[in-house]
C-alpha cells in the first residue's frame, strides 16, 4: 500500500462553483472539484493554487483551508491511499478552460445545488457543503473577498 498527497480547490465566483468534466477514453467520466499531486518543494497551498490554474485555466486566491479528504484505489501494481488538501478559493470571473492533457472535456460554474448533484464522488460532495458554508457564513458576515484585497 502507498500513500499520495494531493491538494484542490473549491472555487467560487459570485456564488457559483467551478467543476470539471473528465473523461478517459470512456473507462472514467465524470464531474470533479480541480485537484491533484504535490510535487516535490511545494507546500500545499501552491500545489492547490497551480492545481486550479492547469485544470481549468482559473487564476484563484485562497481563502481558507477547508478539509481533508482520503479514499482508496487500486492500479495494476499496487493499492493507494489517496489524501487529498482542500481549500476554499475565490476567483475574478466565470473564465475555464479545461485541461484536455488530463482528459478534462468540459468546465464551468455551477449553482450550488447544480454542483452537488453534478459531482460523482460522495467525498467531494462533502468537501463542498464545508467549503459553501463557510463561503455563506463569510459572505453574510461581509467578509467573502476581503483577505483577496489585503494581497
Amino acid at each position: 500500500m502507498t500513500e499520495a498527497t494531493s491538494c484542490g480547490g473549491v472555487v467560487i465566483f459570485r456564488g457559483k462553483i467551478l467543476l470539471l468534466y473528465k473523461n478517459i477514453r470512456n473507462k472514467y467520466e465524470g464531474w470533479v472539484l480541480p485537484k491533484g499531486t504535490v510535487e516535490p518543494g511545494e507546500t500545499f497551498e501552491q500545489t492547490a493554487l497551480r492545481e486550479v490554474l492547469e485544470e481549468s485555466g482559473s487564476h484563484a486566491d485562497i481563502i481558507q483551508y477547508v478539509g481533508k479528504s482520503q479514499y482508496t484505489f487500486t492500479t495494476a501494481k499496487e493499492e493507494i491511499v489517496k489524501n487529498v488538501h482542500w481549500y476554499l478559493m475565490i476567483t475574478d470571473s466565470y473564465y475555464s478552460k479545461p485541461q484536455r492533457e488530463e482528459y478534462f472535456m468540459d468546465s464551468g460554474f455551477y449553482k450550488y445545488h447544480e454542483a452537488y448533484h453534478l459531482l460523482k464522488f460522495s467525498n467531494e460532495k462533502q468537501i463542498l457543503e464545508k467549503a459553501y458554508s463557510e463561503y455563506q457564513s463569510l459572505k453574510n458576515s461581509n467578509l467573502w473577498g476581503r483577505k483577496r484585497d489585503l494581497q
